[in-house]
């Protein structure tokens, strides 16, 4: 399955400065772990967005957001962000930020 390659070399760039920076070939796509958890990812056109359980019915209340749920169940603390949701710099920005916040918080594997 393919992955928007753009998508992925915006995270790239938002994720440049992480020294504890993996990134792996996932689900189809390709995820960004930080410091050996996983953080964000690509899969199709959507962002995989791990917001983290506390974050994850207010990510759910945004636009363009939906339950991720690769198994048929719902990951809880993951979405996966349609299109027009990470459209803008400021978008993604806000998106990857809640991402590393909650990625931070775990200790590292």
């Amino acid at each position: 399955m393919a992955y928007n390659e753009n998508l992925a070399d915006r995270l790239r760039d938002l994720l440049a400065d992480r020294v504890d920076l993996v990134e792996k070939k996932m689900f189809g796509g390709v995820a960004f772990m930080l410091a050996g958890n996983m953080c964000c990812g690509v899969v199709g056109d959507r962002l995989m967005a791990r917001v983290g359980p506390e974050r994850y019915q207010d990510a759910l209340e945004r636009p363009d957001a939906r339950e991720m749920d690769f198994t048929g169940r719902a990951m809880r603390g993951f979405v996966f962000v349609l299109p027009k949701g990470y459209e803008s710099d400021e978008s993604l920005s806000t998106w990857v930020d809640m991402c590393e916040i909650y990625a931070g918080s775990l200790p590292a594997k």
